[in-house]
């Protein structure tokens, strides 16, 4: 392994000055006590991200006494959405103008994603449901219940490119009444009618992000309280192959971080938060790198620009951004040819 190749603070401030780009001050970058660098385990890394590539906060202060949370990219309007999961607010980010609320009374919406039709689904904690908002501005449920029972509080949600929607449900809610409807932690599948909803697993501590590979054989699913990202084959009916359950990363670490919501890039390339940032790994689970932001968790991924190539990403209360040198994968993907 190679000794971490890093980029100081001092040129970071000189590059991000030298690109007319603004970072927060001082004392909020770094408050805690992770110097933001870009560091390298492994040549691959260089073909992904410039180790002297500066590492930008775009806007701070959401949140509202939750987290920064579900950031997605809208291409056709060249803007970036994401959660401000305790104001109940979607937040609208648009480069070189800085936010604006896109969204009131979202109940508490947490990872949002986009489906093969471009419209946004939701996982909304507070009414314990997953929606889709129509084009007409209509809401439509994709899944508040399973056998009977009312979920508990969906997290992360994506979309795979035959119209079916995958979501986590965690059992950690101190503030709804007990017992809970279901006494465990589930992971979803929505069949792209919403007519069948199917338990995937349930043997998960905490799961909370998740992902597919480039050709949506592999399912990755994150479980926060192992610290770890679990790989799933996927069948030929969308349900996984759980006897293929195995252990594709460990993030444990020293530093505050660990997995939540995270993205793959059209390569297979994997990138999480991790403790001290993200993590870029790839498909075989080896860490080429890590980008140390400065925040001492990262709570989302998303791809976005006019080229697929910034990786945005949110912490408890900001959105930041670094640029990549290779273009990822758009969201929502276009459906596949049979």
């Amino acid at each position: 392994m190679l000794e971490p190749a890093t980029i100081t603070r001092r040129r970071m401030l000189e590059l991000t000055a030298a690109s007319g780009l603004g970072l927060v001050p001082y004392k909020r970058a770094f408050a805690a006590g992770l110097e933001p660098r870009i560091e390298q385990f492994d040549p691959a890394l260089e073909k992904i991200i410039s180790v002297f590539e500066p590492i930008r906060t775009l806007a701070t202060g959401f949140g509202g006494g939750g987290n920064t949370e579900g950031p997605v990219w809208w291409h056709e309007g060249g803007y970036l959405l994401f959660s401000s999961i305790g104001e109940q607010k979607l937040i609208k980010y648009t480069p070189g103008q800085g936010t604006s609320v896109f969204r009131e009374k979202t109940n508490g919406a947490n990872g949002n994603t986009r489906d093969p039709h471009g419209r946004l689904i939701s996982c909304e904690g507070l009414t314990r449901r997953v929606t889709r908002l129509e084009p007409d501005g209509s809401t439509t449920v994709v899944a508040n219940s399973y056998q009977g029972k009312r979920i508990n509080k969906p997290n992360d949600v994506i979309a795979k490119s035959d119209g079916s929607i995958y979501f986590t449900d965690p059992w950690n809610i101190p503030d709804l009444p007990q017992p809970w409807d279901l006494d465990f932690n589930g992971v979803y599948r929505v069949s792209p009618d919403l007519g069948t909803v199917n338990l995937l697993t349930r043997d998960l501590i905490l799961p909370n992000g998740l992902a597919f590979s480039p050709d949506e054989k592999i399912l990755y699913i994150g479980d926060s309280r192992r610290t770890q990202i679990f790989a799933f084959n996927v069948a030929g009916n969308g349900l996984l192959l759980t006897q293929t359950q195995r252990v594709f990363a460990d993030l444990k670490g020293a530093e505050p971080g660990g997995p939540d919501g995270f993205k793959v890039d059209a390569a297979g390339n994997l990138y999480t938060g991790g403790p001290g940032g993200i993590y870029i790994i790839d498909p075989s689970g080896k860490k080429l790198g890590r980008i140390v932001h400065g925040q001492p968790q990262t709570t989302n991924i998303a791809f976005g620009g006019d080229d697929w190539k910034t990786l945005y990403f949110t912490t408890h209360s900001t959105l930041g951004a670094v640029q990549l040198k290779t273009a990822d994968i758009p969201v929502p993907v276009p459906a596949r040819k049979a």
